[in-house]
């Protein structure tokens, strides 16, 4: 075998390795919450415990009308435009907001990044319902994270919303370095917590960021308005009454 070849078959066994160990980890969490969920034993604590997406979640994000207005281009153009992998890193806390404004466009033109950020704050808000909706889960005693994909700015948001009157902002992609639908991300949000993966459940408006929740144990809700939220929430036992704010 060649020396190309050898590091070729060294470099496929080693990725194998990790996502085999991926899984395995994956696995011993969900036979440990089969066990722990049945136990008439474990410590008093309201569950389940509840992780909310934020953005298109519980928060309208401004990304889909209000940047492209901003940037002046339609959205197809901005795609096009942009760095491939800029937001991402900022979402994941790898580079701060002097970095993005450098990469933000791949051909490193210079954009008003507090003008940006004034027009994104501007576009937050609640979507209809939600709001009262966290205010009663939080009400009745439920335990309630964000578990957002979102760069630093989601002080921004909370500077607006509030939203931790309802909810803890303990799960940020730009503090934990990880991005749903990394399973990773899953697993340490379920070590942080304390509890097994049945404990939790998870709701987003992205289904492949809650099918990743159902793969290692979580409980999942694809989030689509508050109507149908709340229809899902009572067939999990879960039933809220709004009130009007």
């Amino acid at each position: 075998m060649s020396s190309t070849a050898s590091a070729a078959a060294m470099h496929t066994l080693t990725t194998g390795d990790l996502f085999n160990q991926k899984l395995n980890m994956i696995g011993k969490k969900r036979d440990r919450a089969s066990v722990s969920c049945t136990r008439s034993d474990a410590p008093k604590r309201k569950l389940p415990v509840l992780l909310f997406d934020v953005m298109d979640t519980i928060v309208r994000d401004p990304f889909y009308q209000d940047i492209p207005a901003f940037f002046g281009m339609p959205m197809k153009e901005l795609l096009e435009c942009k760095h491939p992998t800029a937001w991402i890193e900022f979402e994941k806390g790898l580079i701060d907001e002097e970095e993005l404004t450098r990469k933000f466009f791949i051909d490193g033109r210079d954009f008003d990044l507090e003008g940006l950020k004034d027009c994104i704050r501007s576009g937050y808000s609640y979507l209809d319902g939600m709001q009262e909706l966290l205010q009663t889960l939080a009400a009745d005693n439920f335990e309630i994270h964000a578990f957002t994909n979102y760069p630093i700015w989601y002080k921004l948001i909370e500077e607006k919303l509030k939203l931790s009157a309802y909810l803890s902002w303990t799960f940020c992609s730009c503090n934990i370095g990880k991005r749903k639908p990394d399973p990773e991300f899953y697993l340490e949000v379920v070590e942080q917590l304390g509890v097994e993966p049945c404990d939790c459940l998870f709701i987003d408006d992205r289904p492949s960021n809650v099918k990743c929740a159902v793969e290692i144990g979580m409980r999942g809700l694809c989030f689509e308005n508050v109507d149908s939220l709340l229809k899902d929430l009572s067939h999990l036992g879960i039933n809220v009454s709004l009130p009007k704010i």
